[in-house]
This record gives C-alpha cells, structure tokens and sequence, in this order.
C-alpha cells in the first residue's frame, strides 16, 4: 500500500470519526408500542398485529423455541455488554393509516426526519430512477414506484405486505439461505422480526430502476429486527441498497438483521 494511500484512508477515518453525527435527532411521533420482554406470548402477540396468516405465527413459534436453546455466541476480539433481551422492545410501530403505494399521506413528522436523514420524500416522488422502501422501528411505513414495477412483473413491497399477498414465494424462499437455526440472531430475528423489503425480479427482467430500504431506529428501548427477502429469478438483474440510522442515546439499542439474496441461475444481484 502506498504512502498516500494510506495517509488518504487515514484522513478518511479520522474525518469520519471525529465529525458530528448528523443523525442523532429523534421524531416526536405517537406510537403502538408493546411492553418490554420475550416470551412466547410476545411472538404471538406480534403475529397477532400484523394478522399473519397461521402458517407464518407456527414459524415464529419454531423459531423462538429454537432460540431458546441456543446461547448468544463470544465474538473474538469484541467486548461489550452483552444485551438483556428481556429489556428491549420487540414491536413499536408509528400509529398512522396503512400507506402502502404513496409517500403524500405519511405522517408530516416522519416526512421531516426523512428530509434530515438526506431522503427527501419530495424528490423521490420526482425521480424516476430510485424505488424505496421506509422502514420506521418495527414496520414499513411507505413503498414508493410499486406499481410502476410491477408493469414488468417486479414485486417490491414490504415483507408483511408479501406474506398477505404472496405466501407462495415467501414459503418458498424465506429462510432457504439463512436458515432459522443457522445461529443464535437468526433465530431471534425470525421469531420477532416485523418488517423489512421484499423483492422478486421474474426470469428475464432487468429491473429499470435501483431499489433501496431505509431503516430508522427511532423509540428508545426498541430493537429492530428487519427481514429482507430478495429473488432474482433467471437472468434478471437488479441492484438493492439498505441504510440505517438511529438516535444517539446513553442506553445501546439492539439490532439483529437478517438479509437473503437469492440468485438463480445467470441472475445479477448488486
């Protein structure tokens, strides 16, 4: 590595490092927030909110009992705290109307953390090159460009939205790359996880425009657990981003995300 490499990566860190976070803030939003703690009736009780099919609680079911019997793995070289999982919020959610296909009805607040956050909603009714998906805490609170996409056949919605309409691809596919034992967070994110982005470019397609998740920790106390499912079938092409950002508090807030890429045969996944 050269000299100037590494003096170029070393003022890279230290600017990054040293300069003040930007996204420290939080939005005075209302929320449907369920008490702290884990258990069996707190798995339900998520299902029960998103009126999941049954199909998908017994998933969860199985999931939160093989968490159980795992321990939290020692990370090499890593020391923290590690997180009392009956201290966190496992579901939060803003108390909006259901905004499945439009930014122009959702709430003025979270409209204002998005512009801070650098995602003008405004602009991104204006483009025509960038589909995203806004994950507020624990759930989806806009989808934008989804039925330009779906011209082409394209699904991209929120993955509690394609449990509901297409149960088919999500039994299919979900935890086929990341299985719910694979280890201690996957497991746990599968019991719990409340939303998240899912896409399916069918065979032959190439995806017209770039898709993006952004997810925002905002009530103090609460987890997110995210779940994004990507399919692209044979030969298509499709390029997906995620972002995160969460306020700044004296308490840690745990995040435990699970994402699968399924690319089948001569498909292009970026």
């Amino acid at each position: 590595m050269s000299e100037k490499k590494r003096q170029t990566e070393g003022e890279l860190l230290n600017e990054v490092t040293s300069s003040e976070y930007k996204y420290g803030f939080t939005t005075d939003i209302e929320s449907d927030t369920i008490p702290k703690g884990l258990s069996e009736e707190v798995v339900r009780i998520i299902s029960a909110k998103k009126s999941e099919p049954e199909w998908m609680l017994e998933y969860r079911l199985n999931a939160y009992k093989a968490w159980l019997e795992m321990e939290e793995p020692d990370w090499a070289n890593v020391s923290y705290n590690k997180p009392n999982y009956q201290d966190v919020i496992y579901y939060s959610a803003p108390k909006q109307k259901p905004v499945l296909d439009s930014l122009d009805d959702l709430d003025p607040e979270m409209k204002k953390t998005f512009d801070k956050l650098g995602i003008s909603l405004e602009e991104q009714k204006r483009l025509a090159n960038v589909a995203v998906d806004i994950v507020m805490d624990s759930v989806s609170v806009a989808t934008s460009f989804k039925k330009t996409l779906a011209e082409k056949g394209i699904i991209f919605c929120s993955i509690s939205d394609a449990i509901q309409n297409h149960p088919e691809l999500v039994k299919k596919y979900l935890s086929s790359v990341v299985p719910v034992r694979d280890n201690f967070f996957s497991a746990l994110n599968s019991a719990v996880f409340s939303d998240g982005s899912f896409c399916y470019i069918p065979k032959g397609v190439k995806c017209p425009m770039e898709l993006s998740t952004y997810f925002r920790i905002n009530e103090a106390g609460t987890g997110q657990f995210e779940r994004t499912l990507l399919i692209a079938d044979e030969g298509s092409q499709v390029s997906y981003l995620e972002g995160c950002t969460a306020p700044m508090r004296d308490e840690n807030q745990l995040h435990a995300a699970v994402v699968e890429l399924v690319a089948m045969n001569d498909a292009d996944i970026k």
